[in-house]
This record gives C-alpha cells, structure tokens and sequence, in this order.
C-alpha cells in the first residue's frame, strides 16, 4: 500500500482501522539496478505517510468489509461464485451465482460492477477483450527465514535476464524471482538446487538459508500479465482494478490503482444510484479519471521489462489482443 493509498484510506475515515491490522512499514528501498546501487529514502516524502505499508491482502478485505457493514444498504454474500451476467437486451442486468449451499441464483442490479480480477467472469461473459502487452516475464514468490540483525526494508538485484525482490515482512522475507516468460515448468525441471544456486549468487547475504527452499511445492507461480480495456464501462456494467487494466508486479502498483478505481467509482457514482439510474456517461467519467494514471503507469512497466528485466538486447515482445 503506498502513501497514496494510505492517504486516502485516512479520508474514507478507515485510518485508524487500518492501523489495527498487522502490517509492515517499508521507509528504505536498496535497489541493485544493471550492478549501479539505487537508494530510496521514503521518508522523505511529503505528507503523513512516509513508507510503503505491507499488509496480507486478505487482512485488508476482512478490514473494509467489516467497516461497509456499518453502511444500511451493504450486504456481503460470502463462499459464493459468480457464474454468468444477466442480460437484458443490450444492458447488463445483474449476475448469476452459485451460493454457499450450491444453490444457482440471479441477482439483478441497476449496475454491476465487474472488480473481480485479471481473471474476470463478468468480464468474460459481457465479451469484451483486453488489449495485451506482451511480458518477458513471469514471477516466483516464495519465502525464506528473516533473522535478527538482517536488513531492514525492500531490497533488489535487477540485472539483464536475471532479478530478485526481497520483501521484509518481519519475521520472514517474500521473495520475488524473476523467471522468463513461459518457462516455469523447464526450470522446475532442473530442480531445486538451481534456484537456489542463482538465489545465492544474486543475493549473497542469503546463502546461508536457501536451503529453506526444500522442494519446488515451496514455490508459486504468478502468471505476470500486463493489459488494459480500451473501454471500461457498457450498459449496466463498470470496470475497475485488475478487470479493466491488469498491472505487472513491478512497482507493487496494482492494489493501489484498483483501491483508487473504487474511490473514483464511488465519488463519481453515488448521487446516480441513489437516484436509481446510472447513464453510461457516468461511467464514462469514472474512466477519465483514472486514464491517464494507468496509462503513464503501465507505459513506466513496460519500458522497465525492456530496458532492465529483459535488457536492451534482448527480443522485442509483440503485442497481441485476446
């Protein structure tokens, strides 16, 4: 969660229920960028928060769903699967559910809004696609032990073809390792002292625990996608977060912008649905507010996969619609 973010929490008045969650404070970034040391002291940035707050993501939905409680016309179903949308004509009505029971329901909805991931059934059933960027990478993300007297904060290598991300969540680290695109069963195949040979050889302050890593059952793929909806809205049906415009792990900048997409959405959209009624103009708005932040955004990934993930010299990665 980054200061921003942070921020506005605090103005949704969620603050100090936040502060209630166990999180992690990041105020230090030592990066090792193409073997050039980079250094980021957060605490010198302006406002109140001056840090990257770590917080499991479940923790922090169990946080805002127990504050929109509060709200009269909230209600949470929980274990329950969307299967499909409602269509009404042109226009989305609603979705169609499997309970917790198992039982198949409809739910129709002035609006529905689809914030249901990369992944997205709403979007999947309303049609429309995504344009894909193509990525040279894919991510594992495992963990190793964190002991007394080692670094504080977020650290790095990223060298051409080769990168590691070591997150500090107290009491162990969230490793990040950068692997080409596509190749996760090849390299699962050469074992697991290979990882950790490169890991040692990247991070040499880790070696003496890499052989946490017992097995490859330690270590989960993250399939890295990077793409975005020319149009985020039709009739009955708005798209936000990972749904309209899936962000790749560099930065950590994906929970921030769907966070921002939901307050956006919510100032934007509240005076229509208590109306009864919301135009696709409305809609439209919400969309033009959050543009430009995802574009400049995913433009900043990109060149970073090109010029320092993948290297300058390595093949260009075609874009590709589907």
């Amino acid at each position: 969660m980054h200061a921003s973010t942070l921020q506005l929490l605090d103005e949704l008045g969620l603050g100090p229920r936040f502060a209630a969650v166990p999180h992690r404070l990041i105020d230090t970034i030592h990066m090792e960028i193409q073997n050039q040391p980079v250094n980021l002291d957060l605490t010198r940035l302006p406002g109140a928060h001056r840090h990257i707050a770590l917080v499991p993501q479940w923790d922090f939905l169990e946080m805002v769903a127990t504050a929109a409680e509060a709200e009269p016309c909230f209600r949470l179903l929980r274990s329950t699967e969307v299967l499909g949308v409602i269509r009404d004509g042109d226009r989305i009505a609603g979705v169609t559910y499997r309970d917790q029971t198992g039982e198949t329901k409809q739910m129709r909805a002035e609006l529905t809004v689809a914030c249901d991931g990369r992944s997205s059934t709403v979007r999947s059933a309303a049609g429309p696609n995504p344009r894909s960027f193509g990525v040279p990478m894919d991510v594992w993300w495992f963990r190793l032990p964190r002991r007394s007297g080692d670094p504080r904060g977020l650290a790095g290598v990223l060298r051409a073809g080769q990168a590691v991300i070591v997150i500090d969540r107290g009491d162990y680290y969230q490793i990040a390792y950068i692997i080409p695109k596509g190749t996760d069963a090849q390299m699962r195949a050469q074992g697991i002292e290979t990882l950790r040979g490169a890991l040692a050889g990247l991070v040499p302050w880790l070696a003496d625990r890499v052989g946490a890593l017992t097995s490859f059952e330690d270590v989960k793929l993250l399939d890295v996608q990077l793409n975005r909806l020319q149009r985020w809205y039709n009739n009955g049906v708005l798209y936000i977060g990972d749904s309209a415009h899936a962000m790749s792990p560099v930065g950590g900048v994906g929970i921030n912008l769907a966070v921002a997409d939901a307050v956006a959405a919510a100032r934007i959209l509240a005076g229509p649905l208590r109306a009864g009624r919301v135009p696709s103009r409305r809609l439209a708005r919400v969309q033009v507010r959050r543009w430009l932040p995802t574009l400049i955004l995913q433009a900043a990934q990109r060149l970073i996969h090109a010029k320092v993930i993948a290297g300058e010299h390595a093949p260009k990665f075609a874009e590709r619609r589907g």
